[in-house]
């Protein structure tokens, strides 16, 4: 009767790979549990969340394909635009698309290089046509990841030119360069070949530039904004909470979700109370949604409670 928090399926988001590679469903190696589906299966995943009362899923895809401008992110019938429309199609499920270049680029960075840098404003051209691909596939929210200055406008411009106005835009606003994101490199091919990516995403040691950064992406149109990691960032999403009104996403990402995986296969965690634990901490933190590689377990687990 007095416990402040609580956690429901409906605060989850499940994150789904879409790998057109594959020839069959594959576990992805640095996260058990989590499979990097194909074209064929996905629809199977989103059809499992939907069972578990999971409401929305974050779609990230690897084709077949990669160049040097990570031109599959926008052909109409690539890896991602075919399986919103799958997924669309069988099930009412909320589809967010994971909006990035760093999945489709030969290089592994998030946008176009020029002299061995990301040049933004060549960038933000092709998120552009990217998130108006996404849209007319079936996307209901794009989400823009790459940390490019001036995305979320550039974003929401191409959206209401092309007569989206009513696709949300769920912006990756204080994306850390955290070390917890090499489990999702290994299961999206998306690991820079050179460099790093610290000219965007943000310094660990900033919690000002933080709501800066938010304050930017809602002023350009973002309507939720996310902060990532989850668990290293708790103070930031209970800053974000504290100053700002609007929904808040906090992404639990891959090395988060296998560090507790693996200290629970040795025995050191109760792996079912420590997810839990975790996931109540981000909520309890001030974040309105989380996604989550535990989706789909946390909610067997939500079910049997209720």
């Amino acid at each position: 009767m007095v416990r402040e928090n609580t956690l429901s399926a409906d605060d989850l988001i499940g994150p789904v790979f879409v790998n057109e590679t594959l020839s069959a469903p594959s576990e992805v190696r640095s996260m058990p549990g989590v499979i990097a589906h194909t074209p064929a299966s996905v629809v199977d995943e989103a059809r499992r969340l939907e069972a578990l009362n999971v409401p929305a899923v974050l779609l990230f895809g690897v084709p077949e394909r990669k160049d040097k401008s990570g031109s599959q992110a926008w052909d109409r019938n690539s890896v991602v635009q075919g399986a919103v429309r799958d997924i669309k199609g069988a099930t009412d499920l909320t589809v967010i698309t994971d909006l990035c270049l760093c999945e489709y680029t030969s290089h592994g960075h998030c946008g176009v290089l020029r002299d061995g840098s990301v040049d933004n404003d060549l960038t933000l051209e092709l998120y552009a046509r990217t998130a108006v691909a996404q849209a007319q596939a079936g996307a209901d929210i794009v989400a823009p990841s790459g940390m490019m200055d001036g995305q979320v406008m550039a974003v929401r411009d191409a959206l209401d030119d092309a007569g989206f106005e009513n696709v949300a835009i769920m912006a990756y606003a204080a994306k850390y360069a955290s070390a917890f994101y090499g489990p999702f490199r290994d299961a999206a091919h998306s690991a820079p070949s050179s460099g790093d990516r610290r000219t965007h995403q943000m310094d660990l040691a900033n919690a000002r530039e933080a709501m800066r950064e938010m304050r930017a992406d809602l002023a350009e149109g973002a309507d939720v904004l996310m902060v990532k990691p989850a668990l290293p960032c708790l103070d930031i999403i209970a800053l974000a909470r504290r100053n700002l009104d609007v929904p808040l996403a906090a992404y639990q990402v891959s090395g988060e979700y296998a560090m507790l995986k693996a200290a629970a296969a040795n025995g050191w965690l109760d792996g079912k109370a420590s997810m839990m634990e975790s996931l109540l901490s981000i909520k309890r933190a001030g974040a309105d949604m989380i996604i989550t590689y535990f989706a789909a377990e946390a909610a067997e687990v939500l079910r049997g409670i209720e």
